[in-house]
């Protein structure tokens, strides 16, 4: 047999070289991947706090225009459980889109309150924190205001789960020598809210994860 000439060897080893380097590209890029999407997960995981009260006062829904829909399915859910006797809106006085039913822009609010009812919340057991507010804090201070009128002893917010963090260390440093025990109960993500595994692949779940970090560093500083 006659023996390959050093030219063959040299063409051969060159020929295997842009798929050894495919390879290492294709491994480096799996790594990369798994390595994100760990980093992904935890960091929308570490938003997630739960502070359930057995028997609150109330319950309260914060708003949210994009997540209305899980937050009061969630509060009808425990109304209906027997959790608390009425629920509390707040009102961020936003528009919703066109109602052909009613023939004009409801608020969110009011989209909030419909979808309460129609998960069979009686609507003598709803009521609109009075003032509109624009941001978490507000909705603090609203409520707060709220349940020292109506002599509340204790409140469980309810809301989307990658706002639970922000949502009750705002509520207990606003409640703060109030007598009133706060709570927070986070809806389970994958309705509206994108779950923590795959929040990435949408762009409502980099406002979500990512933006939600930027506003709790503005809290800690702010508040």
């Amino acid at each position: 047999m006659k023996a390959d000439s050093a030219t063959d060897v040299e063409e051969r080893a060159r020929a295997k070289r842009p798929r050894g380097r495919a390879w290492r590209r294709a491994r480096l890029a799996l790594v990369a991947f798994v390595a994100w999407s760990l980093l992904a997960w935890t960091a929308a995981e570490a938003l997630i706090v739960k502070a359930e009260l057995a028997q609150p006062d109330a319950l309260v829904v914060l708003a949210g225009s994009s997540t209305y829909v899980e937050r009061t399915r969630r509060a009808a859910q425990l109304f209906q459980e027997g959790r608390a006797p009425s629920i509390v809106l707040t009102n961020d006085n936003e528009l919703s889109g066109w109602s052909v039913d009613e023939q004009r822009n409801p608020l969110f609010v009011e989209r909030a309150a419909g979808e309460l009812k129609r998960q069979g919340v009686p609507a003598e057991k709803i009521e609109i924190a009075p003032g509109a507010v624009s941001s978490t804090y507000d909705e603090a201070v609203r409520l707060r205001e709220y349940a020292n009128a109506r002599g509340l002893k204790s409140i469980l917010v309810v809301t989307s789960a990658y706002q639970s963090r922000r949502a009750l260390w705002t509520f207990r440093r606003v409640f703060e020598g109030s007598g009133v025990a706060v709570g927070v109960s986070a809806v389970e993500p994958g309705e509206q809210s994108p779950r923590a595994g795959v929040w990435w692949l949408y762009p409502l779940g980099w406002q979500m994860v990512p933006g939600e970090y930027v506003k709790m560093i503005y809290y800690w500083v702010r508040y």
